[in-house]
């Protein structure tokens, strides 16, 4: 059967589908659970909570289901270079925001401070918490910390953008390679190379991977549908990660307007900016993100920028002031069709076994 590869049998599944795992307090528990008591891999994105938050979440996790889930961290949480911004950076940024301050009569935020890492902490969080499955982007955790997870057994997942990080990936002896294609939504997680230079399509980005490595591949990125998981399959993935369709549902932890507008017309558009965070992520097209192309040399490294930002997307929000808003999502979006995450993995499961029948038959 379809579902009985690699990537399942590694991860514990009954079928080859995991739920992207969002950061930015868009995870839930019972999203997570909800697609791991289906049969997929739920996933929860972590990299925003402390250690302490990360256990908690792991023992909610655990009491809503008895089966494999992911929880995700991101290896390098800052781009800011040491020492911090000048104070003539964050004056440029300033101006180039202030008319949208000014618009929604809200003042400007003072300079934001620095943050250090913590990833090392979070991990040290998960290995003492033990969730069946861990996933990771932007970089590779040191083969120290990648040793302590095959000790206990626990999968390790690594986002790759190009061939380039799935080889360095494969190198570092993860056990699945998710191959991250640019039309999935949210941020790009390249490590090797600015994001700008690494946007390769999912469905090539997994033909050049299995080509040259022999890691199992996670297919990420334009797949909402049976159709999708079925030809990410043929093409050699061992499985596939769904993000935007899973964000669309009532399980996650989206406001309504958001999973409105994701269920619009409004999604037809999306685009790469950097404009809400600093860093490169995909997400549907407003007045904010198409004024800042060509000047992201303007805009403040990741996190600074989230933070610079914070106040006006809150009274954005509380003004309906949308066009100022960044909606995270895919390019599928314009095919989503399920609210109810149940229905949706309920889908995916028919729709890609009515293929594979039909298949055979011809």
């Amino acid at each position: 059967m379809w579902y009985n590869t690699k990537a399942a049998g590694v991860l514990g599944i009954q079928y080859p589908i995991l739920q992207g795992p969002f950061g930015g307090n868009l995870s839930t528990v019972k999203l997570a659970a909800t697609v791991s008591n289906m049969g997929g891999l739920g996933g929860y994105g972590a990299y925003t909570l402390s250690p302490d938050e990360i256990i908690n979440i792991d023992q909610q996790i655990k009491a809503a289901t008895d089966k494999p889930y992911n929880i995700n961290l991101w290896v390098s949480n800052s781009d800011v270079p040491t020492g911090g911004i000048t104070d003539a950076v964050y004056e440029n940024t300033k101006a180039l925001f202030k008319p949208y301050f000014d618009e929604l009569d809200i003042p400007l935020p003072p300079k934001p401070a620095s943050l250090f890492s913590t990833f090392e902490d979070q991990v040290g969080a998960l290995l003492a918490t033990r969730p069946p499955a861990f996933s990771f982007m932007f970089g590779i955790p040191s083969q120290t910390l990648l040793d302590e997870f095959r000790k206990l057994n626990i999968p390790v997942m690594g986002a790759a953008t190009t061939l380039d990080e799935a080889i360095a990936l494969e190198n570092a002896g993860v056990d699945l390679i998710i191959a991250s294609g640019f039309e999935a939504g949210g941020h790009r997680p390249s490590f090797l190379d600015k994001s700008e230079n690494s946007l390769m399509g999912t469905f090539s980005l997994v033909q050049v991977i299995k080509e040259k490595v022999k890691t199992p591949i996670i297919a990420a990125g334009g797949i909402a549908n049976g159709k999708g998981i079925a030809a990410a399959l043929a093409l050699g993935a061992s499985a596939v990660q769904i993000g935007t369709a899973f964000l669309a549902t009532e399980e996650s932890n989206i406001t309504e307007f958001y999973r409105q507008t994701l269920l619009s017309e409004k999604s037809n558009h999306t685009i790469l900016t950097r404009a809400f965070t600093g860093r490169l992520g995909r997400g549907i097209r407003n007045r904010v993100s198409s004024d800042m192309v060509g000047n992201e040399t303007e805009l403040l490294p990741f996190p600074l920028q989230t933070q610079f930002i914070s106040s006006l997307r809150k009274a954005a929000f509380d003004k309906q002031q949308t066009d100022m808003i960044l909606f995270w999502s895919g390019q599928i979006a314009p095919v989503l069709k399920h609210t109810k995450a149940a229905d949706l993995m309920q889908s995916l499961i028919t729709e890609t076994n009515d293929y594979f029948n039909q298949t055979y038959k011809n």
